[in-house]
């Protein structure tokens, strides 16, 4: 602004020094000079004609300065605009070392974070639409046999007493996994809204995982496999809560039991490893394609697509799992190859406390 006004009143000077030189050596301009001279101070006076002068050329210095700016202004109106219209993955273009520029990448800031929170959105809308439609499905699919079984009852529609126990066994065999799969949906509904609490003590993880063998030994003898605990170390403390940690290996000690039984065996380890205490629960089954691997901890995601409702779980066992994993500030995760599948559990190691002096 100072040097399109320093620059007005120098170029001001100059015109009239070229005017003057011009009126003084030009005798033919002398008479139109005059004219010129003579309509604008009548109009304006003689003061106002040199302010005004003055004004003009600054302007149009200015003008001539700032017309980049002035055109880059014009550009961002414009990508804004698109963007307002819903185009957010254009971006507003940004010229370097620019007030201009600062607010450029401002708004596209802005606009990322607008986009992430869109995104965010939608995929929470499908999520939610996801979840009703496989509610529905895994909740339909037993209350339909329950209805059947119970409506052929309902008309006498059985031969004698045998077939009506076996049709009173069947629904209540399917009403024991639709209250599986309520309570499974209740609990993965309460983490994910984080309504759930945890009750923490210090807990022995080898003695709780021996605990946990012992109390399956009829179902691991029924499956006829071994269970075997591997723990160079006779106590590995972390901080849990015993209730949700048990439901942690009970599932992965039932679900190696499910899945594999052709391995005739489940080894379980626990060690210690750079502060967090690692436990392994392994099977020597049938192994988990590498392209389901990666989902396996998703809701209702079963690894076998044809495996029945009778053979299948909730398909939430997993999922609720890895919450109550990292709920514990821990993470679970998965590896399977021909040989073997392991779920490997890392929980943080209980504060050691050295012992205090007599």
């Amino acid at each position: 602004m100072l040097l399109s006004a320093g620059l007005g009143f120098v170029t001001l000077f100059v015109v009239y020094a070229v005017l003057q030189s011009a009126y003084r050596n030009y005798s033919f301009l002398r008479p139109i000079m005059y004219q010129v001279y003579w309509l604008l101070a009548r109009a304006f006076g003689e003061p106002l004609l040199a302010y005004l002068g003055f004004f003009l050329i600054a302007i149009v210095y200015m003008v001539a300065f700032f017309w980049r700016d002035f055109k880059y202004v014009g550009s961002l109106y414009g990508s804004i605009a698109h963007i307002a219209d819903g185009h957010f993955d254009d971006k507003v273009p940004v010229r370097p070392h620019s007030e201009w520029g600062q607010i450029a990448v401002q708004t596209n800031r802005l606009v990322d974070r607008l986009k992430r929170s869109l995104d965010e959105e939608r995929k929470a809308e499908q999520t939610k639409n996801e979840l009703v439609t496989n509610v529905s499905h895994d909740l339909r699919t037993p209350l339909t046999s329950i209805i059947g079984y119970l409506g052929l009852i309902e008309q006498d529609r059985y031969r004698d007493e045998v077939e009506l126990r076996h049709y009173v066994s069947i629904a209540y065999d399917k009403s024991q996994r639709l209250h599986l799969l309520i309570n499974d949906l209740f609990e993965y509904t309460r983490m994910r809204h984080g309504t759930i609490s945890l009750h923490a003590v210090k807990l022995n993880l080898v003695e709780m995982i021996a605990q946990l063998l012992v109390h399956h030994r009829i179902s691991l003898e029924e499956a006829k496999m071994e269970g075997y605990l591997h723990a160079k170390e006779p106590e590995v403390f972390v901080m849990g809560d015993p209730v949700k940690l048990v439901r942690v290996f009970e599932n992965l000690l039932t679900n190696a039991i499910a899945y594999g039984k052709d391995g005739r065996r489940i080894d379980f380890a626990v060690r210690k490893e750079d502060g967090m205490a690692i436990a392994e629960a392994s099977n020597y089954g049938e192994p988990i394609p590498s392209t389901d691997l990666p989902h396996i901890f998703d809701r209702f995601y079963r690894v076998d697509k044809s495996r029945s409702e009778n053979s299948g779980g909730s398909g939430l066992g997993l999922a609720i799992v890895k919450s109550l994993v990292e709920l514990h500030g821990g993470r679970i995760e998965a590896e399977s190859d021909s040989f073997r599948t392991t779920f490997r559990v890392r929980l943080p190691l209980a504060e050691e406390r050295p012992p205090s002096n007599p």
